[in-house]
């Protein structure tokens, strides 16, 4: 158990639009610290949590930031403390550290070198400062211009992946939550998708060599880096699943040993600086056995409640211990814990089932382990129906949205139809 020898100090998590934002809130409050929360919309399931001491709904970096800066120093101020401030997003982690002087008036976080978390957040820079550090990485290539794609397709191996530098550029161009990524089979698929999606005018996409592997050849490392750039708490694990399947986020994953992960970490952020807490992504290479980073969040994840030391120890207290001048209990990584997203694993385990990637017997057998869930929680149960009420009205409307799209294409047709009978001799 953690015992804390003061808990007066409160927390506010920056962006508590998701379940990993209502772990913080459930982790330090369940310690009797006051967590407050900022959204975007009143209806986030954060927002119902019994330990959410109270919630704010703003739009922090949608204007000026001169404005999101003044509308954060206001929070602080009417909280009436100087109070621990935990970003969600790399967009976040990003606006804290670019505007920390500023900041620091009301807040308390962890001081990183300039530009840094923007340089990890970029795939772009990741690229360089993993390569100059010596950290294995997929081969990438950032092409300028169509040209350039060309030619690179003339000599690439296929299949390869096409990415976001920007994820949500990309995504916003596909048309929808995920599509961050693609796996490109042939020059010809090359050359459609980057006509596609890529915007000339601000070119966003990069090419990478595609490493075989399932989604158990996904690991992940979560922990907390002090001043000196040391990790004092870090664990590591890998993923079960995704949502979406094949390329997303963690829907179920499981903590386990992977010491060179958790070696090549410690080695990475020493070597540029990091402080703070940590998530980051790598994929096992079979080919030649390396451990190839994929991403880096400068901040806490949103799988962060899947690594929980044997003694209740996770990086957001770990944080918040540091933070405050208090000692932190480390404790020891727990082997085969599992952690799950309620309705994301549902999905992702019907289209792997759809795929005759999983069987029922198996996707049963899967939850053997699993100790918490993002949403559902006996101690704080309004979140979990919060949830389930914005998932319905999500459904609903993209079935909505569907049969909208249906009834055009079929008025269209039926429209087409007449006027093809009608332009017939009389």
């Amino acid at each position: 158990m953690i015992h804390l020898v003061d808990k007066s100090t409160p927390v506010v998590v920056l962006r508590t639009d998701l379940y990993g934002p209502l772990g913080v809130l459930r982790s330090l409050g369940r310690l009797g610290i006051p967590v407050y929360s900022i959204g975007l919309e009143p209806g986030t399931p954060s927002f119902y949590s019994r330990y959410c001491r109270g919630n704010f709904s703003c739009h922090v970096n949608h204007g000026s930031s001169s404005d999101s800066v003044a509308t954060l120093l206001k929070i602080g101020r009417r909280i009436g403390r100087k109070s621990v401030l935990i970003p969600t997003s790399d967009q976040m982690a990003i606006f804290l550290d670019e505007n920390a002087n500023a900041l620091s008036e009301c807040f308390l976080f962890p001081s990183q070198p300039r530009g840094l978390p923007r340089a990890l957040a970029s795939k772009k820079e990741l690229y360089y400062i993993a390569k100059k550090a010596g950290i294995p990485t997929a081969e990438t290539t950032f092409p300028a211009s169509r040209q350039e794609v060309v030619q690179f397709a003339k000599t690439a191996t296929f299949p390869l992946m096409l990415k976001g530098i920007d994820t949500k550029r990309l995504s916003a161009r596909a048309g929808g939550w995920g599509q961050g990524m693609f796996v490109v089979k042939n020059a010809a698929e090359l050359i459609q998708k980057y006509d596609a999606l890529e915007d000339p005018e601000a070119p966003n996409l990069m090419l990478q060599e595609y490493i075989p592997g399932d989604d158990d050849t996904v690991w992940m490392f979560n922990g907390y880096f002090d001043e000196k750039s040391d990790c004092v708490l870090g664990f590591t694990g890998k993923k079960i699943r995704q949502c979406p399947i094949y390329r997303g986020v963690t829907s179920l994953g499981i903590c386990l040993k992977n010491e060179t992960v958790d070696h090549t970490t410690r080695q990475f952020m020493k070597a540029v600086g990091y402080r703070g807490i940590l998530d980051i992504g790598y994929r096992y290479d079979a080919r030649d056995g390396l451990y190839k980073v994929l991403d880096v969040n400068p901040r806490i994840g949103a799988t962060f409640r899947l690594f929980v030391a044997d003694n209740g120890m996770d990086v957001v207290r770990a944080l918040y211990l540091d933070l405050t001048g208090q000692p932190i209990e480390h404790g020891k990584q727990r082997d085969g814990r599992k952690w799950a997203v309620e309705d994301l694993d549902l999905f992702s385990s019907y289209c792997y089932k759809r795929d005759a990637k999983l069987t029922v017997r198996d996707w049963i057998a899967s939850f053997r382990g699993v100790e918490e869930t993002a949403y559902f929680a006996l101690d704080d149960p309004l979140p979990f129906g919060a949830m389930l009420v914005n998932t319905t009205r999500t459904i609903l409307r993209r079935l909505s949205r569907e049969q909208g799209r249906q009834r055009v294409a079929t008025n269209g047709a039926a429209l087409s139809s007449h006027r093809s009978r009608g332009s017939g001799p009389r």
